[in-house]
């Protein structure tokens, strides 16, 4: 296969991958600038290969069984955690709190990393743990990099938004606002609303194609806090997530060789 066919076949499961259902070819081709007759020949050869599946009744596309498998072969392989861990483990040194990685999985995050600092108390951001995406900052930086229909699609109506402690966005408006916010600022920002007395920093590590990959965070005792200490741990945040999106896309890192 010719290189510029292999970066459409990409392209094209990429684009199933961020889509919430399976779509229409003709939404592929339109998104993708795609001709139509490119893109049902692409959507053909990957049905073949079990990476795509036709739903003929709804005359739309989704993701097949073979691309499931490259996704659990993904999750047992465990690239994105081996190749942040030293980015993380680096953050902590420098702000002396607490790092943590989250990755979306549906409206949730699920915590995939966490580095404790020397002397911290333990935090809900263990290993494993599913959080509401909209009330942690991992999760807000992530949704900012979403799209608009990306957010509604994941948050379609009020039993959607789930609070802990009685605070948070509890509608798709409120939580737009925050992202707009998010964006505006550059990073998300969380206060006491998944562990009282606790706030939180995070931004969200890009693939090549802009989507989140992940959201890198540092959690801090609010008592503690203060412009100072909130600026450094912002620029850390920022350096620390274009280190591990250098490592995910074979990049060098930019922060190679300074601690």
């Amino acid at each position: 296969m010719k290189a510029p066919a292999a970066h459409q076949v990409l392209a094209v499961l990429s684009h199933l991958a961020r889509q919430a259902g399976p779509i229409p070819a003709m939404v592929i081709a339109r998104d993708l600038e795609l001709p139509r007759s490119t893109t049902y020949e692409l959507l053909t050869a990957l049905e073949m290969g079990g990476f795509v599946v036709h739903l003929a009744d709804e005359r739309r596309f989704g993701l097949g069984l073979a691309a499931y498998e490259l996704g659990t072969g993904y999750s047992r392989q465990e690239p994105l955690q081996r190749v942040a861990r030293v980015p993380l483990a680096r953050l902590v040194d420098r702000t002396g709190h607490t790092a943590h990685m989250a990755v979306m999985h549906g409206r949730e995050v699920v915590y995939v990393i966490e580095e404790r600092a020397p002397g911290r108390p333990p935090l809900i951001t263990d290993v494993g743990v599913r959080l509401p995406a909209q009330l942690t900052a991992s999760g807000r930086a992530m949704l900012a990099a979403l799209s608009s229909a990306q957010v509604r699609a994941l948050f379609p109506d009020q039993a959607a938004f789930v609070t802990r402690h009685e605070v948070g966005p509890g509608s798709l408006s409120a939580l737009r606002r925050l992202l707009v916010e998010t964006r505006r600022r550059g990073h998300a920002v969380e206060d006491g609303e998944v562990t009282p007395g606790f706030a939180s920093i995070a931004v969200a590590v890009l693939d090549r194609t802009g989507h989140p990959a992940a959201g890198v965070a540092v959690t801090f005792p609010w008592a503690q806090g203060g412009e100072d200490l909130e600026v450094v741990i912002v620029d850390e945040v920022h350096r620390t997530a274009r280190a591990i999106a250098s490592r995910i896309d074979g990049r060098a890192d930019p922060t190679a060789g300074r601690r």
